[in-house]
């Protein structure tokens, strides 16, 4: 006869394994940076440290959920290593919270206006850390477990090898910038955004040409042949059902 047995699980192990955010702090205060990652272990993160901002780009930044970051550090600042993170495609979605002693308006604003998502004064308690980052993980991936993908998220959209950075208005055909003009980028944002449904000429032109006085049925024609033309393999995706409209399929 089997004997009956039950295991106890401490709730940071069950949690640990629940939660598969990855979070990077670049500070050069080493002690903080061991006291922080410690905290936010416990809460179930999996987390790494960088001592300076050279040393945080040799690592491959486009697998953490979220970064926390130092503004005063060696030759790159935390503001220099966030214009870079916000200029790359690949990393620009990452949510940012500076953790800093500067504590002038001006260097908020700036941090903000980068497009950091929160901003912490030093000194600072951590419980306060581990609160702000819970919330904007929360606000910014949707899930606990956060493992959306960017495409998932808001300013990315994603098909295979064909990206689309809504906040930089770029398109990435398979790891290379094509150049659209702005009505063709915000008609395949508008199709990507539908994929799998067929969008009538009066929802495209309603959509994507809502600020224009007259526009013919011809524009829309125009500018999805030269979109198809610029994507490449991916054209083959927009798709034309005569007499109801366009679509981009799954």
């Amino acid at each position: 006869m089997l004997q009956q047995f039950s295991v106890f699980l401490p709730p940071n192990y069950i949690l640990r394994y629940m939660q598969t955010d990855r979070i990077l702090i670049v500070d050069d205060e080493e002690t903080l940076c061991e006291v922080l990652q410690l905290n936010l272990e416990n809460e179930g993160y999996d987390v790494d440290i960088a001592f300076s901002a050279e040393e945080a780009l040799t690592f491959d930044l486009k697998q953490y959920s979220l970064i926390l970051l130092d503004i005063m550090m060696g030759e790159i600042s935390g503001i220099k290593m966030a214009k870079m993170l916000k200029s790359d495609v690949s990393t620009a979605h990452i949510p940012i919270i500076f953790c800093t002693a500067k504590d002038s308006e001006d260097d908020m604003v700036m941090g903000l206006n980068l497009g950091a998502d929160d901003y912490i004064m030093k000194p600072y308690t951590i419980r306060n850390v581990v609160a702000r980052v819970k919330s904007v993980l929360r606000r910014t991936s949707g899930n606990i477990g956060g493992n959306k993908s960017s495409s998932e998220k808001s300013n990315i959209l994603q098909v295979e090898g064909l990206k689309l950075d809504l906040e930089f208005k770029r398109c990435i055909v398979d790891d290379i910038e094509v150049k659209l003009a702005r009505k063709e980028f915000e008609l395949l944002a508008y199709l990507i955004s539908n994929r799998g449904k067929i969008l009538s000429r009066e929802q495209i032109l309603s959509k994507v040409w809502k600020d224009e006085v007259v526009v013919l049925d011809r524009t829309i024609d125009v500018n999805i042949t030269r979109v198809r033309s610029k994507i490449g393999t991916y054209g083959s995706y927009i798709v034309t059902r005569s007499g109801f409209g366009y679509g981009f399929r799954d």
